[in-house]
């Protein structure tokens, strides 16, 4: 899968995006003219033109930025005098324009809300102007395969509207690139190219979807996010006034395909279902089910032993969907199989954080610094800058930590010493970057604020940290608080500790 799509306006900043160039397939006759007429009559009050001014951080110096860029992006007026379009085109955001067809004047706009997972994001605009003529789009339904489609938006190659008419051929959960997560997504046969992410697809007079991303190494299969996400999205907006995210059951699920596996486990000839494997000490499931309980159903839907329920038309799809487009808090009945006895069991579903974040946008990384070592939370976007191939170039005990430990209590974070800024406090230790931070003067610690407080909070001679791999950094605790000044002159570093911590204090 290649990344989601948005267009660079600085060809020196303009990402190497993997779509492959072709011929879109035509679909002839009325009914596709037809379609392609309602697509720009509707487009040309409602799509608009979205410019992002972005600033990224930069997680190996997590007191500084990365270099400003610019991208472009598409989004189309909803009900309630919002815009929708894409999460990526606006993430890390510092400023965001907006211009409607045919206007040569760019509007301010507000980020309202905004969902990675799903990779949404509402906007507003007050200046009164910018609405005059403009028409609403209304949210239609999921799109049966081989229904046509036309996405319209601003990709790159010109700066005026463009239509991409396409077929449905797949509706499934699907990997969304921006925010590594697994929701419902619409397979088409068109090309999403950069800049055309955050436009509507449109069937009929209504909206079938928004465009998001492509799959790199295809000739025109593109990605469009289907309603029921959509509406999911803006429903828990407006309920809790931001985004709140996507339901989980905190299940790691194995499929029960293999006759011994199931015989093993006294599933009859008529049962069916997954197996647990692990679950999520944070999840209300951990209270309620147990590894080698077999779920046989949620919410009275029978789940097959390859993990899927039955969808619309003789589709099938995993059962997480139905766990995702519940609500936060709701409960949902589900049917196991345990030691060869069927229980009833009664689960709150609950959108639910991973040890280590698997994205950071929109927020500035966690640092401290103490005698020239700094520390910072692990997270993902920390790996990434690894490069694209950051799975086998960063430090692997590190990263099979953040693909597959769970955490153990809330609030719990992964402290990594990152980095260590050469001074004579610290010589020797220079070769102990990366390695995971587990105890302070004995103490076990929870997270980077905890880690802050059990340094400044130090009444002995001498501070011993504790490390992975039984490494252990002692330093002598009074010529370290006053080394740590001095190092952070030495490298123009503006503060000891970042923000989000000082908020703490």
């Amino acid at each position: 899968m290649s990344k989601p799509e948005s267009e660079s306006s600085s060809s020196s900043v303009i990402k190497s995006y993997k779509f492959r160039h072709g011929r879109t397939p035509i679909k002839k006759g009325y009914e596709a003219n037809a379609m392609h007429n309602t697509a720009v009559d509707l487009a040309l009050n409602s799509v608009v033109k979205v410019f992002t001014v972005s600033c990224s951080p930069n997680y190996l110096l997590p007191w500084q930025n990365k270099s400003q860029r610019e991208t472009t992006g598409s989004g189309f007026v909803i009900l309630g005098r919002k815009i929708l379009t894409n999460a990526h085109v606006v993430a890390d955001h510092s400023f965001v324009l907006v211009r409607k067809h045919g206007c040569p004047t760019k509007y301010r706009a507000e980020v309202k809300a905004v969902g990675h997972e799903c990779d949404l994001a509402i906007l507003v605009i007050e200046n009164e102007e910018f609405w005059d003529g403009m028409i609403p789009l209304e949210l239609g339904d999921v799109p049966f395969l081989q229904e046509a489609v036309a996405v319209v938006g601003y990709p790159q190659g010109g700066d005026n509207i463009s239509v991409t008419k396409g077929v449905v051929s797949r509706v499934e959960p699907t990997q969304y690139v921006h925010g590594a997560s697994q929701l419902m997504a619409i397979q088409i046969d068109a090309a999403i190219n950069p800049g055309n992410s955050g436009g509507p697809a449109i069937m009929s007079n209504k909206v079938a979807g928004v465009a998001f991303q492509n799959l790199s190494g295809a000739e025109n299969i593109g990605y469009i996010i289907p309603v029921p996400v959509i509406k999911h999205f803006i429903s828990g907006v407006e309920e809790n006034g931001k985004y709140i995210g996507f339901c989980s059951l905190g299940l790691s699920c194995q499929i029960t395909e293999n006759v011994h596996l199931r015989n093993h486990f006294s599933m009859r000839p008529d049962m069916t279902g997954v197996l647990v494997s692990k679950i999520n000490p944070l999840s209300d499931a951990y209270k309620v089910l147990k590894k080698d309980d077999i779920i046989l159903s949620f919410d009275g839907v029978p789940i097959a032993n390859d993990g899927t329920v039955p969808f619309r038309n003789r589709e099938r799809i995993t059962f997480d969907h139905l766990v995702t487009m519940k609500k936060p808090n709701e409960k949902a009945i589900v049917r196991v199989l345990r030691d060869g006895q069927e229980h009833e069991l009664s689960v709150v579903v609950q959108p639910i954080q991973p040890l280590v974040p698997v994205h950071q946008f929109d927020k500035l990384p966690s640092y401290y610094i103490f005698a020239g070592l700094v520390f910072v939370q692990l997270t993902q976007p920390y790996l990434h800058e690894y490069g694209e191939d950051w799975y086998n170039t960063s430090p692997r005990r590190l990263c099979e930590r953040a693909l597959r430990e769970l955490p153990k209590k809330a609030n719990q974070q992964l402290v990594i010493l990152s980095q260590v800024l050469m001074d004579d406090i610290n010589a020797g230790y220079e070769r102990l970057a990366e390695l995971q931070v587990l105890k302070v003067n004995g103490t076990e610690i929870d997270n980077l604020e905890h880690l802050r407080q059990l340094i400044e909070s130090c009444d002995t001679e001498f501070l011993r940290i504790d490390l992975d791999d039984d490494r252990v950094i002692v330093l002598s605790y009074g010529m370290a608080k006053v080394a740590t000044s001095r190092i952070l002159k030495r490298h123009r570093i503006p503060s000891s500790i970042s923000v989000d911590l000082l908020d703490t204090e």
